[in-house]
């Protein structure tokens, strides 16, 4: 099911932006699919989450809201690949959490073992500037299975619904935020590791570098100014080109 142009009237730039969606190597991604190679990188087998697990958070996370809209806040690689079919796309705020590089990936995504990566987690404090996608209500039960599989395959992160400003007035939208008691989210990283894990971190999914280019690139698309994350891919390319 292709994306309906109308769903990019506010932001009609962004559809050069968003990958298609039936295109997204994640659309029919399954977990199974990566357990091999984590064995041969000496992962045990709870790294991730059950496919019973998994799908336990996501019913509890949306009792009694299957059978409504669904608005996903995305503020990493959800803006430009989501995955999902969604019938509106709107710039978003997100209120009382801030986006941190502290997803620490040597998982093999955008890192390995020997050269660990970093992507973006929600935080509490602050706000976030990002995209909320409107999912409707006969479609939410299974985009949301697929995003699922995803944002929750492993220990990272944990549902949320949150509020957050549009143009179009506040809305409350679906996030995935940090969980503070996972290995792989590191609030201690000084700013010299933060920058080395970006530069230089890479795997299957891409670069660290070029997933932080990416979320800067649909902030000039959405004319949001980000100094902090401008500053640090900054100092990224610095040492890339040092």
């Amino acid at each position: 099911m292709p994306i309906d142009p109308d769903a990019f009237l506010h932001h009609p730039g962004l559809a050069r932006l968003i990958q298609d969606p039936e295109t997204s190597y994640f659309r029919d991604f399954l977990p199974s699919d990566v357990d091999e190679r984590m064995r041969e990188m000496g992962r045990p087998p709870d790294w991730r989450r059950t496919d019973e697990e998994r799908e336990a958070t996501r019913h509890a996370a949306l009792a009694g809201r299957m059978d409504c809209d669904l608005w996903v806040f995305a503020y990493g690689s959800l803006m430009w690949d989501p995955a999902l079919i969604f019938e509106e796309v709107r710039r978003a705020t997100v209120i009382g959490h801030s986006r941190a590089m502290v997803l620490y990936d040597s998982f093999g995504a955008r890192g390995s073992p020997d050269a660990p990566g970093l992507m973006a987690a929600l935080v509490e404090g602050g706000t976030c500037e990002g995209v909320a996608f409107r999912i409707p209500a006969a479609l939410v039960d299974r985009e949301t299975e697929i995003l699922w599989r995803r944002e929750m395959l492993a220990h990272a992160y944990r549902p949320a619904f949150l509020p957050a400003r549009t143009a179009g007035g506040e809305i409350e939208v679906l996030g995935f935020v940090a969980d503070p008691t996972s290995e792989m989210i590191r609030l201690d990283l000084s700013r010299r590791e933060t920058v080395r894990c970006i530069a230089t971190g890479e795997g299957i999914r891409g670069t660290s570098y070029d997933y932080l280019k990416n979320v800067l690139d649909h902030f000039e698309e959405l004319r949001i100014e980000d100094p902090e994350l401008s500053a640090l891919l900054d100092e990224v390319q610095r040492l890339r080109s040092a």
